[in-house]
């Protein structure tokens, strides 16, 4: 039950790590054994909050490059873990203003039922054993809620400045967009496919002569699937013979041309490739197609949303960074 919550605590700490440090003036690192990376305004935020952050997807890359390629990723990743820290922090600092100037609050019920949630859900209601979990990962429970917190004044933040509901598209953005992108919605054209394949390893004739006894069969009326189950030597012959639904990058370019000639219902030749001989049947056809605006039209109204909604948040956070103190150290 427990195994799981070390990850989910780690993943909530990372999303709001600026809570535990962000707060202490900057002096205070500076003569400490971690570095800093960034000051926003007179807040601190540490190169092992940065690296933590990009820890998850540096493992990602460590699997995929190496070298000075990897190390350039690396340092990509980290760029980006700060411009995201740095933006939190933005936000946080943000909503203290309007703290002040407003009186803006998150209600403590809030809170409450979201650290009651993770009780529940990970634990199984039992609130020790999550208090010990809790301190066997270096935390108190007091912050762990303020981790929650600011998750929550972020989420709410954003929410505020990218309401979708001053969000409006227009039905010619969205015909305009279709227009533009109507492969997304293209589905290529594809074959049902059986397949009987002779492997030559008798002499040339004999099998040859077998296969065109076979396909005699099949234009005679056999059935192709028991055919495929008695005669064929690949993979496909426990099926009958059955490669299902295929576009024409399955095949070589040589059997996909003949594959894609036939008609539904039509055998093709004994086709010899490679030392073996093949028999093709089609048994249905689907020509390519695009689905239709009407069919698309909601989904692409929500991404043109969602389009939007980001470039709002750019700007408001744009903003903020413009009117902030901002120095970063890290390299």
């Amino acid at each position: 039950m427990y195994g799981r919550f070390p990850f989910i605590l780690i993943f909530l700490t990372l999303c709001s790590l600026i809570c535990s440090v962000m707060s202490l003036p900057a002096q205070v690192y500076i003569a400490g054994s971690d570095g800093i990376a960034a000051v926003v305004n007179n807040e601190v935020i540490t190169l092992s909050q940065v690296r933590d952050l990009s820890n998850v997807r540096e493992q990602s890359l460590r699997d995929l490059y190496s070298g000075r390629e990897l190390e350039a990723k690396v340092a990509e990743s980290r760029k980006e873990a700060l411009k995201d820290l740095i933006d939190r922090q933005l936000v946080l600092q943000e909503f203290k203003k309007l703290q002040k100037d407003r009186g803006a609050t998150i209600p403590d019920y809030v809170i409450d039922d979201r650290v009651n949630t993770v009780i529940r859900e990970e634990f199984g209601g039992d609130r020790a054993a999550f208090v010990r979990t809790l301190r066997a990962q270096g935390y108190t429970p007091s912050q762990f809620r303020q981790i929650e917190k600011d998750k929550v004044v972020v989420q709410a933040m954003r929410a505020q400045f990218t309401n979708d509901n001053n969000i409006v598209v227009s039905p010619r953005a969205i015909e305009k967009y279709y227009l533009q992108n109507r492969q997304t919605w293209a589905s290529p054209e594809q074959i049902k496919l059986r397949m009987i394949v002779l492997r030559n390893n008798e002499s040339e004739e004999s099998k040859l002569s077998l296969a065109k006894e076979i396909r005699q069969k099949l234009i005679e009326g056999a059935d192709f699937a028991r055919m495929a189950e008695i005669y064929s030597e690949d993979g496909s012959q426990e099926t009958g013979g059955d490669w299902g639904w295929i576009g024409r990058d399955t095949l070589n370019e040589q059997l996909s041309t003949i594959a894609f000639s036939l008609k539904a219902g039509e055998v093709s030749d004994v086709l010899e490739m490679g030392g073996s001989y093949y028999i093709l049947s089609v048994e249905a056809r689907k020509n390519a197609s695009i689905k239709p605006l009407s069919d698309v039209q909601e989904e692409i109204e929500k991404r043109l949303v969602q389009e939007e909604r980001s470039k709002i948040q750019d700007r408001w956070l744009s903003g903020l960074r413009n009117k902030a103190y901002i120095k970063i150290y890290q390299k």
